[in-house]
């Protein structure tokens, strides 16, 4: 899994252009909401995939939302049910949800509530992508069990919830690049170098 690809198709010129449109923010406002939120919201999906009480529920969301087509990302944004989105985003804020709304907004300038709907539009679109790559992570393993000697076969296929916890999974993946777990900070520039390198570069 590519945090750079990920965060490059989030984050495309496409996707800022439809969220400023879509929310009625300029493109400055919606990079500084984002650059703001994301560490917050992927460290969201951190807990969500390494809390064995949420990372079953995470993981079928995860996969449902893979379904969705996120090619043509203004036909995708349109379409976004704001109401679904804001869930989203409280399922993946928890308690900080409304914290790091309010610094969002103080960064960008911008309304709580205007900044809760730019948040709510990428949510849906965040969901999909993360829940893509664990599709095609999932059918790697398969078409690499096919492969194996017909003893290991007979092992049993990881499930998505398996693939997302742990040091090898999505989990794991965003908790290195984060700065290794979680952090109480909203701010990008305190969520490590890696994803804070990367936002810096996509949002410029």
């Amino acid at each position: 899994m590519d945090l750079n690809s990920l965060m490059g198709s989030l984050l495309s010129g496409d996707s800022i252009a439809n969220l400023s449109q879509l929310s009625g923010a300029s493109q400055k406002n919606v990079k500084d909401v984002l650059s703001s939120a994301l560490p917050s919201i992927l460290e969201g999906a951190v807990n969500q995939a390494n809390d064995e009480n949420t990372v079953e529920g995470f993981a079928n969301a995860l996969l449902s939302h893979a379904k969705d087509d996120t090619s043509d990302v203004a036909s995708f944004m349109s379409k976004v049910d704001l109401e679904d989105g804001g869930k989203i985003i409280g399922h993946l804020l928890g308690n900080n949800k409304e914290a790091a709304t309010q610094e969002a907004a103080t960064r960008a300038g911008l309304s709580v509530g205007k900044t809760g709907i730019i948040l709510a539009l990428l949510a849906p679109m965040l969901m999909s992508l993360l829940g893509q790559q664990t599709q095609q992570t999932q059918q790697a393993q398969q078409v690499q069990q096919t492969q194996q000697p017909l003893q290991l076969q007979q092992q049993p296929q990881q499930s998505a919830a398996s693939l997302l916890g742990g040091a090898g999974g999505l989990g794991g993946l965003f908790s290195g690049l984060l700065g290794g777990g979680a952090s109480s900070s909203t701010s990008s520039g305190n969520a490590g170098g890696g994803l804070g390198s990367i936002l810096m570069n996509l949002l410029k």
